[in-house]
């Protein structure tokens, strides 16, 4: 069955110039666009958005991070979609992701390392609603 989920490349790969590279990687990978977007959390988005992150130590960080700059947001399909990408851009940490994976080639530390991506069918829902209409879902 096609699955749906969101993706966004973070703040400072967008900056570093490696949208185009991470993107064709992620259409490599089999991934079909359904919508795409470029924006900018404004901090209190980014306190909505990482909602389930509140309370936690890393919270205020990484709404600060990603409020911080521009991000490139997708909606993507394909076969089994969360797993499948969330294997393609690795671990959190890229010092303990995949050799080959988008975090190992393009992060720098926990926090800015590329790209996030849904971890659920829930998560994916709520995000894709986030920053999509339906009419924007084609």
């Amino acid at each position: 069955m096609t699955q749906r989920t969101l993706t966004f490349i973070k703040p400072e790969a967008v900056e570093e110039g490696h949208v185009g590279e991470i993107l064709s990687i992620i259409e490599k990978a089999g991934f079909r666009i359904i919508a795409s977007r470029m924006a900018k959390f404004t901090k209190e988005e980014a306190r909505k958005f990482y909602r389930a992150h509140k309370g936690k130590d890393f919270y205020e960080g990484l709404t600060d991070y990603a409020s911080s700059g521009v991000i490139i947001v997708f909606c993507i399909e394909k076969e089994n979609a969360i797993e499948d990408l969330r294997e393609l851009i690795g671990d959190t940490d890229p010092n303990e992701a995949a050799e080959g994976t988008i975090r190992k080639i393009y992060g720098h530390t926990i926090r800015k390392n590329g790209i996030h991506a849904s971890d659920s069918p829930e998560s994916a829902a709520r995000e894709i609603s986030f920053f999509f209409s339906e009419m924007e879902l084609l």
